[in-house]
């Protein structure tokens, strides 16, 4: 059983950074592919990243590629989402999750996830 701990989030002025951080407990996060989704008022929950369990594959939601910068420390069970050149679009709560590594595709499905961190809200002001 993996617990996971989102942090870093806040509210930022449009063009500014963050950066999101995912803690994994209880198990070895690095026999999970990590990603993140965000959900915004009335809205579902939406892929933004995804990382495999090794580090060396990474995919991205169109809207966020060259923004967003997806990534993962297995020595330190952490996962990571550089967040620049924000935009008000941006805002929502994000959340981390966890997918086996034997797991099939639609990765940007998040019934296909197995794990989920509290949430982590993200405010980007105009």
């Amino acid at each position: 059983q993996v617990q996971l701990g989102e942090s870093g989030g806040g509210l930022v002025q449009a063009g500014g950074s963050l950066r999101l951080s995912c803690t994994a407990s209880g198990g070895f996060f690095s026999n999970y592919h990590a990603g993140w989704f965000r959900q915004a008022p009335g809205k579902g929950r939406e892929f933004v990243a995804l990382i495999n369990w090794i580090g060396d594959s990474t995919y991205y939601l169109d809207s966020v590629k060259n923004r967003f910068t997806i990534s993962r420390d297995n020595a330190k069970n952490t996962l990571y989402l550089q967040m620049d050149s924000l935009k008000p679009e941006d805002t929502a709560v994000y959340y981390c999750a966890a997918r086996g590594r034997s797991s099939g595709g639609g990765y940007y499905r998040p019934e296909t996830y197995n794990y989920w961190g509290q949430g982590t809200q993200v405010t980007i002001s105009s």
